[in-house]
């Protein structure tokens, strides 16, 4: 059994071990002990490190000491732009495409949810996909969609770019012939008028989120579960905290009412640091001036606190990040009320985080900054940052470094990397985003996911991206002249994301005094073949002291979750990220040629139809059947 001690004694002792993780190897993401063999926790937080003989005089007879089995235990994995808060508010209502090899076997699972899912509900696919991951490398049809739930709404997003909708969710969210189109999206329409079921950010996605917001919600006693099984999920993949970067749809409090209700039960088994968002154009500067009178970011504890504002803090000031269509130019003159936004969160201690895909918002921006940094502002010890920045110049990131900003990364373009491929040629893509560049000024450089709508939430996805360059289908992007080294990736989904929250000293790092958040992976990060790196997951993941989840030796160990609810779920039939486990190499592809070869009958079938080719095959001719 993984939790008998081997050769570690219950001994007499004042200062007993709630648990003690051992036989493993630890990187510590300590400089000054890179490596262990052994981790004692009491009261949340690590005691010892260092190996099976250090931690064996604090086993007492109530320890819970945890066998490694010789695996590789990570400091938990912190996700610097995650939409966590958004996410576990609708994840049981989402089928998750995240991970799915095929768009056969997507629209096999949505034709299956469908004939469970009961009349007034929808199937919606929300993120976590792309095209370029199937291997027909295309999007669903609307045919395909009105054959697989001909009753059934189903609304599929893909990225920022478009989503599709059947008949059914065409007429529940009210689009016809008269429906106009909202300003910067497009609703396709046919020859007739009537619109097709493709939806096009143009470039903006509020159509494609505002159509999203007409399908059902949960109910307060379904979102609490809801959330806890997203965290559970998140848990999974060795994630032990996440920065919530707010966005569009999530209005304070009353969208955040969940977490901290469950952060009041002691229910999270993830640690949040969430920012506030203004919703309503116009009416930015008084919900900011609201905030900043009634708290303060740290406020909270260490397990939800606020960390600012943004991603945005104008609507004027946001660009959009749709690499199918062409950068946006932002309205002249958003600097007026912009500067106001900025100078009124550093006077009242907030910091806070810039959505800005473009370096054309960048220098933007900046400008108003160092007008600012002329009377004292800046760099004046508030945390602030740039999210995404795939396009920043070497110069802005020189003026970033030198008013104090950091920046956080996201592997968008593991998903959106040919059409940013497409439109702005190799070069660009080579540098998209800068990293190394970043990391050569000393600037601290977070990374995340993105997740949920766009990309998907597995933070190994991330990190392959990180150390290959490639996107989710093997292409190359980033030359290794831009890549970074294992070490330096986990890093950034440590240390640096502790840095972005002031948590520096009891973060991201596994030494004595710092939170007991770690996690024992399926596979050897450091030494697994690189295509591997986006299989790893945790069998054990620690937040603080806690086992928060626990499988295959370990099953059984992390705490009992209440049943998914609603019953038809499609996490409770298909679970959320769908890969398959590392080490199965050969299993997947049995799989891969499995799907092959039936999509290759399907082929044959359709051109027998068309009377392309004979219903049988002749093999008269074929040496292997002559006698």
């Amino acid at each position: 059994m993984p939790t008998m001690p081997v050769g570690l004694v219950p001994q007499a002792t004042d200062d007993a071990a709630d648990l003690v993780v051992r036989n493993a190897k630890v990187h510590t993401g300590d400089r000054g002990r890179p490596r262990a063999g052994a981790i004692a926790v009491r009261d949340g937080v690590i005691t010892v490190v260092g190996d099976d003989h250090d931690v064996a005089p604090h086993v007492g007879a109530a320890t819970r000491v945890v066998d490694a089995l010789g695996r590789r235990v990570v400091p938990g994995l912190n996700d610097a732009h995650l939409h966590v808060i958004r996410g576990g508010l609708n994840y049981v209502l989402e089928l998750r495409w995240d991970g799915v090899p095929t768009l056969r076997e997507g629209l096999r699972m949505l034709r299956e949810q469908a004939a469970r899912t009961p009349k007034g509900q929808w199937v919606r696919v929300v993120g976590g996909w792309s095209a370029e991951q199937f291997a027909e490398r295309r999007l669903p049809t609307v045919a395909e969609l009105n054959a697989a739930a001909p009753d059934t709404p189903v609304f599929v997003l893909h990225l920022y770019q478009s989503a599709v909708l059947n008949r059914a969710a065409l007429k529940a969210a009210g689009y016809g012939r008269d429906t106009p189109d909202p300003r910067g999206g497009q609703i396709v329409r046919g020859r007739d008028g009537e619109p097709t079921g493709m939806l096009l950010a143009a470039p903006s996605a509020l159509v494609l989120y505002s159509t999203l917001a007409k399908a059902p919600v949960l109910a307060d006693a379904d979102r609490k579960t809801s959330t806890r099984h997203f965290l559970r999920e998140l848990n999974r993949f060795g994630l032990t905290s996440a920065i919530d970067a707010a966005g569009g749809f999530q209005s304070f409090p009353e969208n955040y009412a969940t977490v901290v209700e469950l952060a009041e039960a002691g229910q999270l088994s993830l640690r949040i640091a969430y920012h506030l968002f203004p919703q309503t154009a116009g009416q930015e500067l008084a919900d900011l001036t609201r905030w900043t009178e009634s708290a303060r970011p740290g406020d909270g504890d260490a397990w939800l606190r606020l960390n600012g504002a943004g991603e945005n803090l104008t609507w004027a000031a946001a660009d959009f990040e749709n690499f199918a269509q062409p950068r946006p130019e932002l309205a002249s003159g958003y600097e007026t009320e912009f500067e106001k936004a900025v100078r009124l969160l550093l006077e009242h201690g907030w910091g806070f985080r810039l959505h800005a895909t473009y370096d054309e918002t960048i220098r933007r921006d900046l400008a108003v900054f160092e007008k600012l940094a002329a009377e004292g502002l800046f760099p004046g010890g508030n945390r602030w940052l740039f999210d995404h920045a795939e396009t920043v110049s070497p110069a802005s990131l020189d003026r970033i470094a030198a008013l104090g900003g950091a920046v956080s990364v996201q592997n968008r373009l593991s998903f959106q990397g040919e059409a940013f491929l497409r439109r702005y040629g190799p070069g660009a893509a080579a540098d998209a985003p800068p990293v190394r560049a970043m990391l050569e000024r000393g600037l601290t450089v977070a990374a995340g996911t993105d997740a949920t709508r766009v990309s998907t939430y597995n933070p190994w996805v991330a990190l392959h991206w990180l150390v290959s360059g490639r996107n989710v289908a093997g292409l190359p992007l980033r030359p290794p002249a831009n890549r970074v080294d294992r070490t330096t990736a986990l890093e950034m989904f440590t240390r640096a994301g502790a840095a972005l929250t002031g948590e520096e000293e009891v973060k991201g790092v596994l030494r004595p005094g710092c939170y007991a958040d770690l996690a024992v992976l399926s596979e050897d990060y450091f030494t697994v073949p690189e295509p591997d790196i986006p299989h790893i997951e945790s069998l054990l993941t620690i937040t603080g002291g806690r086992i928060v989840y626990a499988t295959a030796e370990y099953e059984g160990l992390d705490e009992e979750l209440p049943p998914v609810s609603p019953g038809w779920s499609p996490v409770a039939h298909y679970g959320g990220y769908q890969a398959s486990r590392p080490g199965a190499a050969g299993a997947r592809q049995a799989q891969l040629l499995g799907e092959a070869v039936t999509a290759s009958e399907e082929h044959r079938a359709w051109r027998v139809t068309r009377g392309l080719v004979a219903d049988a095959p002749d093999i008269s001719s074929d040496p292997c059947f002559v006698l």
